[in-house]
C-alpha cells in the first residue's frame, strides 16, 4: 500500500502531525513530504483550523506537589549557574521543554508568548492579527521562532538554538502554502535575530507551514523549491 496514496491514513497522519502524536521516524517521514505536497499542507491547514481554538476551552489542571518541587529546585541549580546573567530564550524554551506540553497547540501558544516577552522580540501592532511558527528538527529540538506582523510587513526570525554551518552554505526560510509550490521567504543568519519583509502577495492565512533548507550560500536557484536539504519544519499559526 501507498501510504502517500491513502487518503484516509493521510488525513490521520496530518491530524497526528497537528495534535503532536506523531513520533520519531514516522513524524521525520511526514515532514519530508510536507514541502512538495500541497494537498498535504492543506490537511495540515485544516487540522489546524479544526483543532486550535479547542484550546482556549480546555480546563486548568493542577499540577501535582512533587511537579512544583522539581520545577523549582531545576530553577535553583539554573539561577546559581548564571546568577549576574539574564536568561534568554534558550532558557525559557528549555524550562517548556522539560516540563512538558499537554498539547502541540498549548506548547506553540507558550513559545510565542515567551518570544514577544523577550528583549528585542517584536510587538505586533495593536489589534494587528500575528502568526508564530517554531521550527524543529527532525528530533523535535526547537531550532528557531517566527513571528509575523502583519500590519507592518514584516517576519521577524529567532535562532533559539545557534547552528554552525559551512562558509559556503546558507539556510534559507521557505513557506508552504496551502496550495501551490513552496516560497522563498530570504535567507535566514545561523544565530541571532533577521527581519524579513513579508511577500506582498502572499496572504499569511494562506500559508500551512514553514521550512527551514540547507542552500548555496546566495541561496537556492530556484525560487520555488529547496535544492538542498530540509532540515527544519514547523506549523504556521494564527495568534
Amino acid at each position: 500500500m501507498n501510504i502517500r496514496q491513502n487518503e484516509a491514513l493521510r488525513e490521520r497522519l496530518a491530524a497526528e502531525y497537528v495534535l503532536g502524536t506523531l513520533k520519531g521516524r514516522a513524524r521525520r517521514r511526514f515532514d519530508s513530504w510536507l514541502p512538495a505536497d500541497a494537498a498535504l499542507r492543506r490537511a495540515v491547514a485544516e487540522w489546524q483550523d479544526r483543532l486550535f481554538p479547542l484550546a482556549e476551552f480546555a480546563p486548568a489542571v493542577q499540577p501535582p506537589a512533587h511537579a512544583w518541587r522539581a520545577i523549582e529546585q531545576q530553577l535553583d541549580r539554573q539561577a546559581a549557574q548564571r546568577s549576574d546573567r539574564q536568561p534568554g530564550l534558550r532558557d525559557n524554551v528549555g524550562f517548556w521543554r522539560r516540563i512538558g506540553m499537554v498539547s502541540s497547540a498549548v506548547a506553540l501558544a507558550m513559545v510565542a508568548l515567551v518570544f514577544f516577552r523577550q528583549p528585542g522580540g517584536i510587538a505586533p501592532a495593536p489589534g494587528a492579527p500575528g502568526y508564530v511558527a517554531t521550527l524543529s528538527d527532525a528530533k523535535a529540538q526547537p531550532m528557531l521562532v517566527v513571528a509575523a506582523d502583519v500590519r507592518r510587513e514584516r517576519l521577524t526570525v529567532r535562532i533559539v538554538t545557534p547552528q554552525t554551518i559551512a562558509a559556503d552554505k546558507s539556510l534559507e526560510l521557505w513557506a508552504l502554502p496551502k496550495d501551490g509550490p513552496p516560497r522563498s521567504l530570504g535567507l535566514v543568519a545561523a544565530n541571532g535575530t533577521v527581519s524579513l519583509p513579508m511577500p506582498q502577495d502572499l496572504p499569511p492565512d494562506s500559508v500551512a507551514a514553514l521550512a527551514v533548507s540547507l542552500e548555496p550560500k546566495a541561496g537556492s536557484p530556484n525560487p520555488h523549491a529547496p535544492s538542498g536539504p530540509v532540515l527544519y519544519t514547523g506549523p504556521w499559526i494564527a495568534i
